[in-house]
């Protein structure tokens, strides 16, 4: 008992520093991750470590040595492993405007997230008109996943969601037209995004680019993507890795509730 009061006692102002600041970064690099594949890898990761530390006090000198070893090289690994995040993550770092943007989210005074319903008709009536006139087109929606880097690669818009606006950016001539638009949080946030293209073998080889990056998406991050062909004029959705193709109007609609409009 009196160690553990000398070692309270001995507890510094610069070790609150030290922890308000490893908790900042934790945070930070979660939200960057959240919504992937890689929050998984990143769980697993501190599941590992914790498992390390409790060996270690237990005094379980084989497992110790195990998961040591285990760490000191896990860790080269996991640079090649998280490289775009890590790439991602000292980008924000270093933006002018990252201090400003903090000022509202630091630590967890930010965690509420917005409960608006995703305008569901906008979307399906847009893809109709387009599927009609066989405009292509690729929307993303995102959702615990800002897609903040992808929304990156193209231009920001940051407009209320609006059936004429969709179908402006994806007409032909729109020099908006030539990529993907990403959505989130009922406001068209960036068009002419670049996607990662999806390299899974078992996707029809009769779909395009178009479709393989709507996958590609959907295999990184939990947002759902829906396209239209500019060939045949078909409805297609994607959600984690797996697309659906030839759908109706209605079905999309049905989708799309199920997964943003569901309490």
């Amino acid at each position: 008992m009196f160690v553990l009061l000398s070692g309270f006692l001995e507890f510094r102002l610069i070790d609150a520093i030290d922890i308000l600041l490893v908790a900042f970064l934790l945070y930070e690099l979660f939200n960057l991750l959240k919504g992937t594949s890689a929050i998984s890898i990143f769980f697993g990761i501190v599941a590992v470590i914790v498992l390390w530390k409790v060996v270690n006090v237990l005094e379980m000198a084989l497992l110790s040595e195990i998961l040591g070893a285990f760490i000191s090289v896990g860790f080269i690994a996991l640079i090649v492993v998280f490289q775009p995040e890590i790439r991602q993550f000292l980008l924000l770092l270093g933006n002018s405007s990252f201090i400003n943007n903090q000022r509202r989210r630091f630590l967890f005074w930010k965690l509420k997230q917005t409960n608006e319903r995703l305008d569901v008709d906008t979307i399906v009536q847009a893809c109709q008109k387009m599927a009609h006139s066989k405009t292509g087109a690729l929307i993303v929606i995102a959702k615990t996943n800002d897609l903040r880097q992808y929304a990156d690669t193209g231009d920001e818009i940051d407009a209320r969601l609006n059936e004429q606006l969709i179908e402006n950016i994806f007409f032909k001539n729109s020099p908006l037209h030539d990529g993907a638009a990403i959505i989130r949080h009922n406001r068209i946030h960036a068009a002419r995004c670049i996607l990662p293209v999806s390299s899974n073998m078992k996707i029809d080889v009769a779909l395009g680019l178009r479709h393989r990056a709507a996958v590609g998406i959907t295999e990184r991050t939990d947002a759902v993507s829906v396209i239209v062909s500019e060939e045949t004029g078909e409805i297609s959705y994607a959600k984690a890795g797996i697309i659906v193709a030839h759908v109706k109007p209605a079905q999309l609609k049905n989708f799309l509730d199920k997964e943003f409009n569901t309490d």
